[in-house]
This record gives structure tokens, C-alpha cells and sequence, in this order.
């Protein structure tokens, strides 16, 4: 089963939850084991898992990313202004794999699903492969 969603971040930099869309796809598939790919369609997003319990490990994550790779002294940004985000995206990535367990993801206690907005705000495509 393939699906996908659209998210509309509001911040040039977010970090948002999207379990809760990627579990409800898993269910529909009714699948008792298998995996889930979670893929962001987009060269300035990308897809981590983390901590969604404590809201200051998105803003740490953030404020690492923004101290490891400045804006405004890369080549791209003479074509759009934007390559930070390229870049963070691309350390990151676009997507990640979970376990299915009785029809269920199989996340730790405190992890999530996180879309990582880096050059918003922005409509973000999601898709979401069960198998």
C-alpha cells in the first residue's frame, strides 16, 4: 500500500509531528508485520525520528543544525538563496524505514515521526509505503 499527505508548515524552520498521519496509513494497510517508509518529496524537508515528549529537543536540533551550517556563504545561494537548507536536508535525508508489529509502528517510548521543515513556510508532500 502507498499513500501520501500534504503538510502546510508556518515557519521558515519547523520540526513537526507526523505520527499520528503515518500510523493511520499503517492501519489502513492492515498489515500484521512488514515496513514502513516515510519519504518527504522535497530537497529543503526531510523526515527524522526523535523525541516528541520534551518540544526543546526540536528547538536544540534546529539551533545545531542553523550553528553547523550557517546561511548566506554558499554557492547556491546566488541562484535562490537556500542552500543551507539543501544542505541540512541532505545530512538529515528525505526518508526513514520502521518495523510493523501487529499492525502497528514499532517506535521506542519518547520516538516520533518528524517532518523537519528548513525552507518554509512551505506545502510539504509526504509519501508513506507500507509493504
Amino acid at each position: 500500500m502507498q499513500t501520501e499527505f500534504h503538510v502546510r508548515t508556518a515557519d521558515k524552520y519547523q520540526v513537526l509531528d507526523i505520527t499520528r498521519e503515518v500510523s493511520g496509513v499503517v492501519r489502513d494497510a492492515q498489515l500484521s508485520e512488514g515496513i514502513c517508509s516515510v519519504y518527504v518529496t522535497h530537497a529543503t524537508a526531510a523526515i527524522i525520528i526523535n523525541e516528541n515528549d520534551d518540544p526543546n529537543v526540536c528547538v536544540d536540533l534546529l539551533d545545531a543544525l542553523n550553528k553547523l551550517i550557517p546561511e548566506g556563504v554558499w554557492r547556491h545561494d546566488r541562484v535562490d538563496g537556500n542552500a543551507a537548507a539543501h544542505l541540512k536536508s541532505a545530512i538529515l535525508g528525505p526518508g526513514e524505514t520502521i518495523p510493523v508489529r501487529d499492525g502497528r509502528l514499532v517506535l521506542g517510548t519518547w520516538q516520533a515521526i518528524m517532518l523537519v521543515e528548513l525552507d518554509g513556510p512551505r506545502d510539504r508532500r509526504i509519501v508513506v509505503t507500507v509493504r
